[in-house]
Order: structure tokens, then sequence, then C-alpha cells
């Protein structure tokens, strides 16, 4: 297996590159200030073909000429000039389309799909709790079956694309009911699936829009059920398989994150470079300074390791999906790899840059301030870097808990 980009992959980059630099980087800015979410690039998002390219053609994605490591390269580049629409992209594939797509039947798949893949809507996936997070075997949220529908209770929280005006559906994991543990216990566990609410449904209120350190023009909402019915249709995929759907679709979006995060250190690096040469102190650029200059060589160091192992572990998910490449197992350790160093990485980056540019760095007119505040939330969505060491130690065979 070969971890290199093609030269169809560098291509890609480009043109992806090219509509940030256009579309979205001189207006990020002021989306930050304004906490605005701009629909219309969504929009534009899907029309260029961001949103299908894990999709098949029958769904309006690009079919053979997409693939998971295609999605990694367009979350980079967005990621680059704005994290904000890098996460707003990496939730609508990883967390809307993706379940719907992997779990969904033909029925569900051509309901909501094509729009999902052509931009015109957004779907959001309600996993975390107010009491449920990295427990998320915790989750309270109830489901029950009545007279041929689901009966939705409970809360969610910090989900993205799950109250914009463009959001079709949310897809919520819920008790359905308990069984019996296995082994020699006779303790009951809860039965966990995965239900399809749509927007618009009695009883299924997105709250208020956070507040939040960053990612301030990304969507983001706690939400609430209460007596929320939809059809037992709705259900999405076997019951009492949410636990396990829900595990296989955070392996992805760790890799994911771990793309965005490359494109916060891309952006640390070339900020940083750039300011280093032009900032004139004691008669010569800053850059001159063995002091600074050896800690933007530190961030490409950090920038090519965290490229690398990225883009190792997509490559591991495509050999995994045209069959024969690398197991379930070795592509787990590889995401839980990359996401722990790449955020890490990232979260170190932003500090280092903002530190290049000294007072500069505190004022909310350079970019680089909008980069610090909006990396910490890395470290913590789609699983927080304990958890990352966790599943890497057992990995290893390590008993941790």
């Amino acid at each position: 297996m070969t971890y290199e980009l093609s030269r169809e992959h560098e291509e890609f980059r480009r043109s992806v590159r090219e509509f940030a630099e256009a579309e979205i980087a001189p207006y990020a800015a002021q989306w930050d200030r304004d906490h605005h979410f701009p629909v219309d690039v969504v929009h534009k998002m899907g029309k260029l073909g961001l949103m299908g390219l894990t999709s098949p053609e029958e769904y309006g994605g690009a079919g053979e000429d997409g693939d998971f490591t295609s999605l990694c390269v367009a979350i980079e580049e967005i990621g680059r000039v704005d994290q904000s629409m890098g996460i707003t992209l990496e939730a609508a594939v990883g967390l809307g389309i993706n379940p719907i797509l992997t779990f969904g039947t033909e029925e569900q798949k051509s309901t909501w799909l094509p729009d999902l893949v052509a931009g015109e809507k957004l779907a959001g996936f309600g996993l975390t709790e107010p009491g449920a997070g990295s427990d998320a075997g915790a989750t309270r949220t109830k489901a029950e079956l009545v007279g041929g529908e689901w009966v939705v209770n409970g809360a969610k929280q910090f989900i993205t694309n799950s109250g914009s005006e463009i959001t079709s559906v949310v897809t919520v994991t819920a008790r359905t009911g308990s069984r019996a543990s296995t082994g020699s216990t006779t303790e009951e566990r809860p039965e966990i699936s995965t239900i399809m609410v749509p927007a618009g449904t009695p009883g299924f209120t997105a709250e208020k829009a956070y507040d939040k350190l960053g990612w301030h023009a990304s969507d983001t909402h706690p939400l609430s059920f209460d007596d929320a019915r939809v059809s037992e249709a709705n259900l999405l995929g076997e019951r009492g398989r949410g636990y396990a759907q829900f595990l296989a679709t955070l392996d992805d979006g760790r890799v994911a994150i771990a793309a965005l995060a490359v494109g916060c250190i891309q952006a640390c690096v070339d900020m940083s470079v750039q300011y280093a040469g032009e900032r004139q102190t004691f008669g010569g650029p800053i850059g001159r300074k063995q002091g600074l200059a050896f800690q933007i060589a530190d961030l490409e160091v950090m920038l090519h390791a965290s490229r690398l192992l990225t883009y190792r572990a997509a490559a591991m998910k495509d050999s995994m999906t045209g069959g024969g490449g690398a197991s379930t197992k070795e592509f787990k350790q590889a995401a839980s790899v990359a996401k722990l160093y790449a955020t890490e990485s990232a979260v170190t980056a932003t500090r280092i840059a903002t530190q290049v540019f000294g007072g500069y760095g505190f004022m909310e007119e350079y970019p680089v301030t909008r980069f610090y505040r909006d990396a910490k939330v890395l470290e913590i969505g789609e699983g927080t870097s304990e958890v990352q060491r966790m599943l890497i130690a057992r990995g290893l065979g390590l008993p941790v808990e």
C-alpha cells in the first residue's frame, strides 16, 4: 500500500484551494465576527462536488472518481483558510451522509442522499448528550415503539449542522430497550439504536445556537426531543446496532478531523513564514533569529508528520473499501494515531504562530487569532485526546480502562 497522493489528488487539491481562496478566505473573518453560517457557501461546495466525494453516482456523487482520501484533501484545503467551513464539510459528509449511506435502506438513501450530496441540504448526527460524551454508552435519550412510530424523548448537545435553515434530518442514538449482558453476569445493558428525525418534526427542537470559543461560523446547537414521533421505518440499520454504527462513523471522522488539523497547521506555517520574513526588528527580519526560526522549523516537521499519518489512515480506509487492504483493527489504530498527533500538533502550532506575531497575534484583525481559537476543539471533537490514547493503548494489547 502506498500513502503518496496521486497526481489526480494533487490536481484536485489545486482546484479546491482555488475555490477556498476565492469563495471563503476573503469573508471568513467577517463570518467569524458575525457568527454567520454562510448557507450559500454550502451550496457552492455542493456544486463543486465536495459533498459527494464518497457517494455513488446514483445519488449524485463522484462514484469511482471519488474516495475518502479526496474528502480529506478537500477538508484540509477548506480548513486551511477557515476551520468553521472545514468542519461544516467534514460533518456534512462524515456525520450527515456517511451513516445514511452505510446503514440506510435503499428507500432511506434515495429519500435523503440526493439533496445532501448536492449540498442543497445538511444532516446532523446526534450522539453527545449532557451526561454522555466520551462515555457514549451512557446515552439517556429514549425511543419507544408505539403503534408503528418511534416516540423520542431526550436531549443532545454540541451537534453540528443540526439547526441551520437547510438542515433536513438529524440521526440520533437512543435507548430502544435493554438486553442481557454477555458472559456470566445477569446485568442488563442498554439496547442502543439509531433513529432518523426529520427537521420540523413536532417535539424536535434545535435550541439556540451555542456561543462558542471558536468555529463561530459553524452551525452548532443543543437538541431536545419531547415526544417527537417518527415512522418505524426511520430506524437506521438494525435495531440494537446503534452503538456499533456510531463507533464505525467516528473511526472515519477521526481521520477527517486529522485532515482539518493538517489544514490548520499548514495555515500556521504559511502565516508564520510570511510574517517572519516581513516583520523588521533590530535592522532585519525577525526570521533571522534562531529562537524564532527554529520554532517555525518545528512547525514544518509537525505539518509533514501530521499529513503523512492522516493520509496513511485515509489510504487504509480506501483500501478497505476496495477489498483486500488494511484490516478494521489496523485502520482503527491508524485513525486514532492520526487524530491524536495531528490535533495536538495543531493546538501547538497555533500557539507558536501566535507567538511569532507577538502583540499582533493577540489582535482579531489577524487571522492567526481565529485559528488559535478554532484549534482547541480539535482535541475534543469526535473523540478526545484521552480517548485516543486509551484506544491506542488497547490496540497494543494493554488492559487500560
